[in-house]
């Protein structure tokens, strides 16, 4: 399993408009083959900070999803989007186990 962790600190001025991208992008994504989760959410802290959690079966379809349109537009856009620099991380999982509270 493929995971990846990416934060996004956003202009405060272009937050709406980074968020409206965000909410396409994940609902596009989550119906890609191969996509276990596809997730984004605004940090606690720092509202102008978006944070996405991906999860994917494997190498092929991680490389899928950085072909689609959806996530073209999102890399075309970002730049303008930016109010810092983004901090993406890549996990390669060979297990995972659901922690019960």
């Amino acid at each position: 399993m493929i995971v990846v962790h990416a934060n996004f600190p956003i202009a405060p001025d272009r937050r709406e408009d980074a968020l409206e991208l965000a909410e396409m992008l994940v609902e596009a994504s989550n119906r890609e083959p191969g996509v276990i989760e596809y997730r984004a959410t605004t940090d606690v802290v720092d509202e102008n900070v978006i944070r996405f959690i991906e999860r994917y079966e494997d190498e092929d379809a991680f490389a899928a999803h950085t072909g689609t349109e959806h996530f073209q537009k999102l890399e075309a856009q970002l730049p303008d989007l930016l109010g810092g620099d983004p901090e993406v991380m890549r996990y390669e999982v060979s297990e995972a186990v659901e922690v019960e509270l």
